[in-house]
């Protein structure tokens, strides 16, 4: 690396040091010859990347020993995880060869690795390259779980590690871990790693956000302990008096979830109460578990008084995922509502470290939700035709869900994601069941097919064999399995229908005098805009294209109208250079020229914001906000698609949109008082007000126009110092 000298001695030893700590950190699962494996993966990764540096400067070997150290420390992998995290880049990045891998470790770890080496691989850049990536390695599940395992270990490592990365790239990574390995770590139950990729995103998708909550965190910390010593003191006392052996601590919540409440809620930090959980982990034999929470569950809300709407028993039903826990919300000793968990030790091993230490303890409850889940994952990925975007959307949304538990007629328990259907109860008994349903009984009630189950429900499916799925019923299915199952089997139909089009098609063009082939198919699929043949034919067949619109191409053909052109030159034409310079606020693409572009109405950006291009297929290059609710869905999953942008130097004379949403207590003349601030004190226009008072409670969404981003924060500092105004947020859609 040039600008410094490299101190050849000191790094060798940071290696050392680095290297004995890995060793620490597994001693607990060594076995007899793991140590000399350990070594001779250490010894043939530091050989493979001696010449290699990472953004830092640092060495690269640095980071393979980081990955394993997580593996081992947080993840709770044994030696042959830790022996593919070292080698994980080997393959890749080096002249080392897979069989010479297999040669040297055997084949279980040449077959992580490969599945290691696939995820990183390059695929067709024209299909959505991150969403086929996350399917490739979802496919190694089937094969073995530690291939995500140590891909949730090395992207931990690349996020703690992001800062000497360019800003576009931090961007994309950030995005997709919000949007893709989070919720994976989640659903592995691995939710102190889940909670650190959350916040770590969120440090560089929206950083002033970040900045100012872990700002406000370390103001009140000192008042929070001392808050925390005070609420535990009593419990510790009596676990002590009954003889309980626990440990009573206070665990902050993390950034991006202090932020999640702020926005859902519509309020400012002060009035987020829960900054913390209290923990009470109980050091208790497996067979007495269960009793033991609910003894000290009675302890805790003897001393404060619990929320009766706030109890969630996960020990007698655990989370799909493995997790268990009871949780209880009590009113605190200065009238504030508090978290406690509490859960043993080996519960919270499961909760800390997910999926290994649920492998470990395995014996004690072999048919668990996450062997189902996993199960169920190999079935959605053994649909080969699905679309890859299609089956990210479908997986992602069942990767956060809570689980509820619903009852067959015979009373079998089955696990759904919350907000599922009775159709998605029926497709989750069989497939067959869920193609052929027309109702169901619910607590022997009769309910249409879109009616939502709720926790305890009973349900019996009521099936006919004329009934075929339907397009709306995607409208209203929740789980994966069963949007999978419906699509596939409306592609089969599409498909069947499409060759009855194709010769329907193949008439009408002999009756216009017109050749059936695949240049003259494509044209007219063109000049319709259907983006396949398959469309075209499927249209003609539904009557949609008659021989009338068919007269109507032909005639265009006859005279030459280069209609057709408009589709293939689209994308092309959208980078030209044009002549607006004296309205363009923004510069786009690597060399930062002055193209064409359109304000996302979804955030509605304004100079100052951080911003990024999208480019879209029919609408050209949109702006969005990085902080936007759509931006970690688009960097994720459509990567190459994504333009730089930077705001040019603003002229004031343009305004953008953007809009307010403000809570408070409704009196009289309070909606004068807040147009006046807006229209005549800050000389800004008001394109909608809507307001609503419900009980004494005002709540109001307006859009305005403002130059840039500081004339808007002071806007919004004048308008919360009125009186009444409880709370004043920035909001994202124009809705």
């Amino acid at each position: 690396m040039e600008g410094f000298e490299i101190d050849i001695e000191a790094e060798n030893k940071e290696i050392r040091k680095r290297y004995r700590a890995l060793l620490r950190a597994c001693k607990p699962t060594l076995q007899r010859g793991d140590k000399q494996e350990i070594r001779r993966a250490f010894d043939l990764a530091l050989e493979s990347h001696k010449d290699m540096r990472r953004k830092s400067g640092e060495p690269y070997i640095y980071h393979p020993i980081a990955v394993a150290q997580i593996a081992a420390e947080e993840i709770g992998l044994g030696t042959t995880s830790i022996v593919c995290a070292l080698l994980h880049d080997v393959v890749e990045d080096t002249s080392i060869t897979l069989q010479e891998i297999e040669a040297q470790f055997g084949k279980k770890v040449a077959r992580i690795i490969d599945g290691l080496t696939k995820i990183s691989g390059i695929f067709d850049p024209n299909s959505s390259m991150q969403a086929e990536n996350f399917r490739k390695m979802l496919l190694t599940l089937a094969d073995d779980v530690r291939v995500i395992l140590i891909k949730l270990a090395d992207r931990l490592h690349n996020m703690r590690t992001m800062e000497f990365m360019a800003r576009h790239k931090q961007l994309k990574i950030a995005s997709e871990t919000s949007y893709l390995y989070a919720p994976l770590a989640h659903r592995l139950g691995l939710y102190a790693i889940k909670s650190e990729l959350e916040d770590l995103s969120m440090k560089y998708t929206d950083p002033d956000t970040y900045k100012f909550i872990a700002r406000k965190l370390n103001e009140k910390k000192a008042e929070r302990e001392k808050f925390v010593a005070d609420f535990i003191e009593p419990v510790k006392k009596i676990l002590e008096e009954e003889g309980i052996k626990a440990q009573v601590f206070g665990r902050p919540k993390s950034i991006f979830s202090i932020w999640n409440k702020m926005r859902k809620k519509s309020i400012p930090f002060e009035e987020v109460y829960d900054l913390f959980a209290i923990r009470i982990i109980i050091d208790t034999p497996a067979e007495r578990e269960k009793t033991e929470c609910w003894r000290v569950y009675s302890i805790v809300t003897d001393l404060y008084r619990p929320n009766p709407d706030r109890l969630r028993d996960w020990v007698s039903s655990p989370k799909g995922n493995g997790y268990e826990s009871l949780h209880t919300t009590v009113m605190g000793p200065r009238g504030q509502w508090v978290e406690v968990q509490i859960r043993t030790k080996r519960m919270n091993e499961i909760a800390e470290k997910g999926f290994a230490a649920h492998w470990k303890y395995k014996e004690s409850n072999s048919d668990s939700g996450l062997d189902q889940w996993i199960q169920n994952v190999r079935n959605l990925l053994s649909s080969p035709e699905q679309n890859a975007m299609d089956f990210v959307d479908d997986f992602k949304m069942n990767l956060f869900s809570d689980e509820i538990f619903i009852f067959t007629p015979k009373g079998t328990l089955v696990q759904l994601p919350n907000g599922a259907t009775a159709l998605d109860f029926a497709f989750e008994i069989h497939s067959d069941i869920g193609a052929t349903c027309i109702g169901a009984k619910v607590n022997h009630k009769l309910v249409p097919l879109s009616h939502p189950l709720q926790n305890g429900d009973q349900v019996e499916i009521i099936t006919s064999s004329k009934q075929t799925p339907k397009e709306d019923w995607l409208n209203f299915v929740v789980t994966a399995k069963a949007k999978s199952k419906i699509r596939s089997s409306l592609k089969e139909e599409k498909r069947r229908i499409a060759e009855d089009g194709k010769e329907i098609l193949e008439r009408k063009l002999k009756s216009l005098k017109i050749t059936y082939n695949t240049d003259n198919i494509n044209k007219i699929a063109n000049y319709f805009k259907y983006p396949s043949s398959q469309e075209l034919f499927y249209n003609v067949a539904k009557g949609i294209i008659d021989i009338k619109n068919l007269r109507d191409y032909a005639e265009m053909e006859k005279t030459n109208t280069p209609g057709q052109s408009h589709f293939s030159s689209h994308v092309s034409g959208l980078v030209e250079k044009i002549n607006k310079k004296e309205v363009d606020t923004i510069l786009i693409g690597d060399d930062y020229q002055q193209v064409d572009y359109t304000l996302a109405p979804c955030c509605n950006p304004i100079p100052g914001d951080d911003i990024f291009g999208f480019l879209t297929v029919n609408d050209g290059i949109k702006i969005h906000r990085t902080s936007c609710p759509n931006a970690s869905k688009l960097m994720a999953s459509y990567g190459y698609r994504i333009l730089k942008a930077k705001w040019a130097s603003s002229k004031p004379n343009l305004a953008f949109l953007t809009g307010l949403r403000i809570v408070g207590i409704d009196d009289v003349g309070l909606i004068n008082k807040i147009t006046n601030v807006i229209s005549q004190e800050y000389q800004v226009n008001i394109r909608s007000l809507s307001i609503t008072s419900n009980e004494g409670i005002f709540e109001g969404n307006i859009m305005v126009f403002v130059n840039h981003i500081e004339q808007l924060e002071d806007l919004m500092k004048t308008l919360k110092q009125i009186s009444g105004i409880t709370g004043i947020t920035r909001y994202e859609a124009d809705n």
